[in-house]
């Protein structure tokens, strides 16, 4: 098959009508994207393993195959395929699609660490999805001085690939050796066929030169001003540096409260900064666990813009469904950013309510959910996720 033409033929559409690829053909009708074909034929088997044995391993089975395709295959797309002209290249945007994904195979690296294999004791179809997807990295973009701050990634996935069935497959697997370079900003210049010149030709030319400085002054008066600074960047100085605080959250592992709570409230700056409490407006939408779940896992990877001004955390609350969605926020100015507002469309789905300190009640909220305490108001913790 030609993608992009046999994907488009008459037959082919009849046959799917939304041209998807790949595409499996069954007697019942197409089933389209490599995911739901691959559950499609691990299922077609009764008792399969590679589902798991229990109702708990199916759940960590589907969580995993949703991690390793919208967090770990996503951001590796994002940093390599601008790279190879697929995509407009934007320095920033690689550099928060890099951030996401070392923050995707920390959390990948950390389960790894005392498991090995994503769910049970036995290769599932998880574990296949997942190294098909970090097979991508590691063999296009994700070179040994990146792969090395993930040991049990590393292990897993060299375990993994050397695996009689994989090999079959993937062959001998070599890692990248460099990453491919940016593109250019300008097209390589053609070359021209040259000719003498006549004596007219070269009169105008020493006429266009002698113009030059005339011409460069005048750019020079019209270029365009410097893009303005972000509004926060003009805020007076804070006393709370969020880095410190970012820090002092993620390295604190016992004693939470006397450490990580007390050292916010003697850090924080209520004139440079912001509390603010969310709550998801349509929770009896909720009925799915990990849906629900990867529902807050997109927000966050869309806050990525505001990752300088921010720190958050967000709560998936509840024992069955519909489950609630709550978070935490700390936004650097009084008000909610209003580029977030603008460019993040899911704050819209939420509601905001400014954290009032001077009530203890509020501020024992704040740190409840800052510590994950279980239970919250009444009800146990499907989820806690942060944003730092």
């Amino acid at each position: 098959m030609a993608l992009g033409v046999s994907n488009k033929t008459a037959e082919f559409l009849k046959m799917n009508p939304i041209g998807k690829v790949p595409v499996l053909e069954t007697p019942e009708g197409p089933v389209f994207e490599s995911n739901a074909i691959a559950r499609y034929v691990t299922r077609s088997k009764a008792d399969n393993p590679l589902f798991g044995s229990t109702l708990i391993d199916y759940g960590h089975i589907e969580q995993w195959i949703d991690f390793a395709s919208m967090e770990i295959d996503a951001d590796i797309a994002k940093w390599f395929y601008p790279r190879k002209g697929y995509g407009s290249y934007l320095p920033p945007a690689e550099e928060a699609a890099i951030a996401a994904l070392k923050r995707a195979l920390t959390a990948l690296n950390t389960h790894l660490a005392a498991n090995t294999y994503l769910v049970g004791h036995s290769i599932t179809l998880a574990d296949i999805i997942m190294t098909c997807n970090l097979y991508h990295g590691f063999t296009l973009i994700m070179i040994k001085s990146f792969t090395s701050e993930f040991p049990h990634v590393e292990r897993y996935f060299w375990t993994m690939v050397n695996q009689p069935n994989f090999k079959k497959i993937l062959g001998d697997v070599k890692q990248a050796t460099s990453v491919p370079p940016a593109p250019s900003k300008k097209p390589a210049a053609q070359p021209k066929e040259t000719k003498p010149k006549t004596k007219d030709e070269l009169k105008k030319e020493a006429k266009k030169e002698a113009e030059k400085p005339k011409a460069e002054a005048a750019e020079e008066e019209e270029a365009p001003k410097p893009k303005p600074k972000n509004p926060l960047d003009l805020l007076p100085p804070s006393k709370m540096v969020l880095d410190d605080w970012k820090r002092l959250y993620s390295n604190t592992k016992t004693n939470f409260r006397e450490i990580a709570i007390k050292g916010f409230w003697d850090m924080y700056d209520p004139e440079g900064y912001s509390l603010w409490f969310c709550d998801y407006k349509y929770n009896e939408e909720n009925t799915v666990s990990f849906v629900t779940m990867n529902k807050v896992g997109g927000f966050l990877q869309r806050m990525d813009l505001a990752r300088k001004y921010a720190f958050g955390k967000m709560l998936v609350i509840g024992k069955d469904p519909p489950f609630k969605v709550k978070g935490l926020w700390l936004f650097r100015g009084q008000e909610i950013p209003q580029f977030v507002m603008d460019e993040c469309y899911d704050m819209e789905l939420y509601e905001w309510k400014k954290v009032d300190i001077s009530d203890e009640a509020q501020k024992e909220r704040v740190n409840q959910m800052i510590e994950d305490a279980e239970p919250f108001e009444g009800e146990p913790l499907l989820d806690a996720k942060c944003f730092k």
